[in-house]
Parts: structure tokens; sequence; C-alpha cells
């Protein structure tokens, strides 16, 4: 005689499970062991698929990078050599001016925005250190993004500066004009950079 084999408690499942037939009711079976086997392999599996959805430590630290990534608002700090304060992008990396930019827009396009990128900005640039928040303001590039002007000059990246406090960029004449680095009240300081972190470019 056939016994019922029935779920004693509630299986909750949390990915998505494809039913080949609806079953209703007690499950009936000649042969009642492997079918408790059965049932009990899939209650673990599915009580794994649930365990890999909880939260733990770390977690949602994806979204949240990818949240502050996608907001893109640029701050502006300051870094301290025997130069004097100048400016930095929040991680450290050394900003320019192009003394070629005299009306408050850029005319770096093209190539030469490949080795000098603008500081972008999707919002309102901010503060900090002793970066003057009063001085900050944004100019339309030619592809419709806003670049970040720090006292009415547009500012850049070096591409050859790969870490914080580089500034190979110092004094380069590459297209056509000085690139500078800023100081917090937005002038240029022409004092070359240590031979220890500048390099000849021509860029």
């Amino acid at each position: 005689m056939s016994t019922p084999v029935r779920m004693s408690t509630p299986v909750r499942i949390c990915a998505p499970v494809r039913i080949c037939a609806p079953v209703e009711g007690p499950v009936r079976h000649h042969r009642p062991g492997p079918v408790r086997t059965a049932l009990a392999g899939a209650a673990v599996l599915l009580l794994a698929a649930c365990g890999g959805g909880s939260s733990g430590p770390g977690s949602g630290t994806g979204s949240q990078s990818s949240s502050a990534a996608a907001s893109g608002v640029a701050e502006l700090a300051t870094r301290s050599a025997a130069s004097g304060t100048y400016l930095t992008d929040r991680s450290g990396r050394t900003l320019y001016e192009f003394a070629a930019d005299t009306s408050g827009t850029s005319t770096c396009t093209g190539q030469c925005a490949v080795y000098w990128p603008p500081l972008t900005t999707t919002g309102s640039p901010t503060a900090t250190g002793a970066a003057q928040a009063s001085l900050l303001g944004t100019t339309k590039r030619s592809d419709g993004t806003l670049q970040v002007t720090y006292a009415g000059h547009p500012v850049y990246y070096f591409a050859q500066d790969t870490a914080p406090g580089q500034r190979h960029g110092q004094g380069s004449t590459g297209f056509g004009a000085r690139w500078w680095i800023l100081a917090p009240n937005g002038r240029a300081i022409t004092q070359p950079a240590p031979s220890t972190t500048s390099t000849t470019s021509r860029y």
C-alpha cells in the first residue's frame, strides 16, 4: 500500500523554478524511500539558493560604487610640494591650465584632449582643502560635456601622470602653449617640477 509523502514545512523558493506540471495534494509513490530522499535534496538546494542572496560584509559595494561613479560631480582639492600648494582632483591627481585658453573656453580638442584629458563634471563642482569654491565654474566643450574651470581656466589632467602627486606635464609646450599647475588663488605656478617627478614631454 502506498504511503503519502507530505511536506512537513513550507519551502521558500528564492530563485525561479521551472515547473513542468502542477502538483496538488499529497505526493504518492510506491517507493517512499527514494521520494523522501529526492525531496530532501531539493530542499537543500533551495536553501542554498536562498543563502546565496543574503547580505554580508561588503554586500552592495558594487552598486554603491556604480552610483558614486554615475554621479560624476567633480571635486577639486589641493596638494603641497616644494613649489607650493597646487590643485588636484579628489584622488590627488594633478590638474593643469593651458595657456592657450584665453577666453574661458577650451581650445584643447581632438588629439590634444587625448594627452590632456579635461576634468569634466555632471553638476556643479565642489572644493575641499585650500581650493576655493568661489573660483569654480564650468564651460561647455564642443562635444557637449561640461569641463571644470578654476578662476576662469579650464583644467586638465596629463595622461602621463599615472599616480597622485606626479607633475610630468609641468612646463610642457605641447600643442602650442605652456601647461602649468595652478595655485589655490587661481594663478599659474611656473616653477619647474623637481626632476624626480617630471619628465621631458613634447605633449
